[in-house]
């Protein structure tokens, strides 16, 4: 009876890790079907966010322009205003009974003279600000003309590699799914996840390969191989930390060591 439990138990050990083998095996192949697609979702993302604030930009610009435009409207009513004043102080100095009366009324002309040039000033200033945001309008508008020409191209041609692959990827994840519901150790499983995040190959569990780690290729010590093809309980380099097993358990035929 302890026997046919310590037999369940290895032959328990062995399927997990022969499950975890095949579901890296489909794991990687997903992975393939990404380096297909290249660098291009990412592209396309680049060119969505740089659209995306030329836009904003283009928004700042009309604001801008607004504002501006506003102030112009602000310093012509000065002029007028001014200009108003002007006429009346002329209306007052023809009317004038003293000297002082003519000298402040001259004053308050010569200020008001001045307020216009200020003004005048202030619209020369405006209306080249506003023809230089409008050049700046124009150029980030062609710009944007340009990207979304640029990310139609690239969209077209990600969604062409997709559709090639979708329904491979999909029945790779169907199949990847159906694998981890059999594996019924989640630490393991979780553990496996982890290590293949982290590993740079992506392989989270590899063979031994001329008695080394078939990751890091660190040699493996005896006594550590013997337990590796016993298949009796997981084995971890300690090097990588990737889960190691036989090369009879990955089917694959192990070659002599030199």
């Amino acid at each position: 009876m302890a026997t046919d439990k310590k037999t369940d138990q290895v032959l328990s050990v062995e399927k997990r890790l022969k499950s975890l083998y095949e579901l890296q095996t489909i794991l990687s192949e997903i992975d393939r079907i990404k380096t297909i697609r290249g660098e291009l979702p990412l592209e396309v993302k680049d060119l969505e966010d740089q659209i995306a604030g030329l836009q904003t930009r283009l928004e700042n610009y009309a604001r801008e322009i607004d504002e501006l435009s506003h102030a112009m409207a602000e310093e012509k009513n000065k002029i007028a205003d001014s200009r108003a004043k002007i006429a009346k102080y002329n209306e007052q100095i023809d009317n004038v009974r003293n000297n002082r009366e003519y000298d402040l009324l001259h004053k308050e002309v010569e200020y008001q003279s001045l307020e216009i040039e200020l003004a005048e000033k202030h619209i020369n200033e405006h209306a080249r600000a506003i023809e230089n945001r409008k050049a700046d309008v124009a150029a980030t508008t062609e710009r944007i003309e340009d990207l979304k020409h640029i990310l139609a191209e690239k969209q077209a041609e990600l969604e062409e590699i997709i559709s090639e692959t979708r329904q491979e990827e999909e029945n790779l994840r169907l199949k990847a799914k159906e694998i981890e519901s059999h594996i019924d150790d989640e630490r393991l499983l979780q553990a496996f996840k982890r290590i293949r995040k982290n590993a740079h190959n992506g392989l989270g569990i590899v063979y031994v390969q001329r008695n080394a780690c078939g990751g890091c290729f660190n040699r493996i010590p005896p006594q550590k191989q013997m337990e590796i093809r016993l298949h009796k309980k997981v084995i971890v380099c300690e090097y990588c930390g990737r889960i190691m097993i036989d090369p009879a358990l990955a089917g694959v035929e192990e070659t002599p060591a030199k």
